[in-house]
């Protein structure tokens, strides 16, 4: 009877012990969900870092304005110079490029200063021009004149002439104001009387 006794109580600690043991991976497991769930966790944590798309966006922007500020206008304008002879004005047709409205006159003047062949004289080639505003219908072009800048009586109205024809083929320009370091003069080279302002013949 004791010998009964004793094999039953063997037979129920093993159990406990295999009941025991049979507990402790599903443990191991629980930890193992839960470090599962930090990686996971971990992982997911770098998808939310969404800052640099904005920062791409900000690139994106930043180059259309750029582009926006330096898209300039361009234009075929005609503008006039003379011959060796200096007899009459000779036309032609060039291209220029401005951003703004106010660069278009500046831009004209300049195409008066190189005629870019070598047949053809710029009377305004060695002209500086200071500074030039428009303002209600009248350009005002001031102007330094050196003396290797002067001409003869002839250069000199044609060169007063290209001007205006230049000038005067933008059509909201009504008058030309023409000065010399600031100042209104009486004749631009001493051979020719000089308008204040200048009109549309």
């Amino acid at each position: 009877m004791n010998k009964k006794k004793w094999v039953f109580g063997m037979l129920i600690l093993l159990l406990v012990l295999s009941t025991g043991c049979g507990q402790k991976p599903q443990a191991s497991s629980g930890s193992n969900s839960q470090n599962e769930g930090t990686e996971s966790n971990s992982v997911s944590d770098p998808v939310t870092v969404s800052p640099g798309n904005t920062t791409e966006g900000s690139e994106n922007n930043t180059v259309e304005t750029d582009t926006k500020e330096t898209q300039e206008t361009k234009e075929t304008i005609k503008t006039y110079y003379t011959d060796d002879q200096m007899m009459d004005l000779k036309q032609v047709s060039k291209e220029i490029s401005y951003s703004e409205d106010t660069q278009k006159y500046e831009v004209a003047l300049k195409t008066l200063q190189d005629s870019g062949n070598a047949d053809l004289f710029a009377l305004w080639e060695k002209v500086i021009f200071k500074s030039v505003k428009f303002a209600d219908g009248e350009l005002t072009v001031d102007i330094t004149l050196p003396d290797e800048a002067r001409l003869g009586a002839g250069g000199e109205s044609l060169a007063i002439d290209s001007l205006k024809q230049t000038m005067f083929q933008f059509t909201e320009v009504k008058t030309i104001e023409l000065l010399v370091d600031g100042a209104q003069v009486d004749s631009l080279m001493g051979h020719v009387e000089l308008e204040h302002p200048m009109t549309r013949n």
